[in-house]
């Protein structure tokens, strides 16, 4: 599943819009939009809406299933 993905299924669990996340990264909400449609969200990005949303963003190692923070 894609960061974009991810992201728009946390904001409904979050109830806040795309406008709202936008407003907290301090871009123009289309700008956010057209990010989520197309995922291209750098790691920095991900970091900091993972942070907005109350998340955790980890890393898995697929063999060894060890955990990157």
């Amino acid at each position: 599943m894609g960061a974009g993905k991810i992201i728009k299924q946390l904001l409904l669990e979050r109830n806040m819009s795309v406008k709202d996340l936008a407003e907290k990264m301090s871009i123009i909400p289309q700008s956010m939009s057209n990010k989520i449609y197309r995922d291209t969200f750098s790691y920095d990005e991900v970091v900091k809406i993972a942070d907005i949303l109350d998340c955790d963003v980890k890393i898995i190692t697929r063999d060894t299933k060890k955990e990157f923070m």
